[in-house]
């Protein structure tokens, strides 16, 4: 350094870094149920639209395969057993729970994984936070967080699930919250 190049002075950090990061992860609450369920009703109408429009076909080609097997019992003239359920309808159904679960995929696990909000959450004001880090979970968290809620409610009891988040403190958690170690805040 030369004696004659300017000095600059120095100039501190506005806050410490760590009491910073302390005082965001104090911030952070619990949503409330009314939200996330709001969130929830709008995220389930729009996959449910998007699947539906997806599963449309299929469902279309099962309804015409059991009506051919039907008209073609009627022909025969005969009693005969008409099996509704045979490869063509299990290959339409496991095609429709496919579609769900990749556009759950791309609709609530990518999302979650990269924003830490879905359209519902975003829409309402919550986001979906690790447990610990307060941060967005990892794609590997997110994916488990839709499948847990998913798979679940497909069988009929996701609504046990669900409804543990009304029994659950300090965080809230529902099944699928506790399958990731993630809440959801506002």
């Amino acid at each position: 350094m030369t004696p004659d190049a300017p000095v600059t002075p120095f100039k501190p950090v506005r806050e410490d870094p760590f009491t910073a990061a302390a005082r965001r992860q104090a911030a952070v609450r619990p949503a409330g149920l009314g939200r996330r369920l709001l969130a929830r009703i709008v995220d389930s109408l729009l996959l449910g639209a998007l699947t539906g429009a997806a599963v449309v076909p299929l469902a279309g080609r099962a309804a015409d395969h059991v009506q051919a097997k039907v008209d073609a019992a009627k022909l025969s003239g005969e009693t005969v057993e008409v099996w509704l359920v045979d490869t063509t309808t299990v290959s339409c159904l496991l095609a429709s729970v496919g579609v769900l679960l990749v556009l759950g995929l791309l609709y609530e696990a990518l999302p979650t994984a990269r924003f830490g909000r879905t359209l519902g959450k975003k829409l309402f004001g919550l986001r979906v936070r690790d447990i610990e880090e307060h941060e967005p979970p990892g794609f590997a968290a997110a994916l488990r967080r839709w499948l847990v809620y998913a798979v679940p409610g497909l069988l009929g009891i996701g609504v046990v699930g669900v409804l543990w988040a009304c029994f659950d403190r300090p965080w809230r958690q529902c099944w699928h919250d506790k399958a990731a170690h993630t809440f959801v805040a506002r």
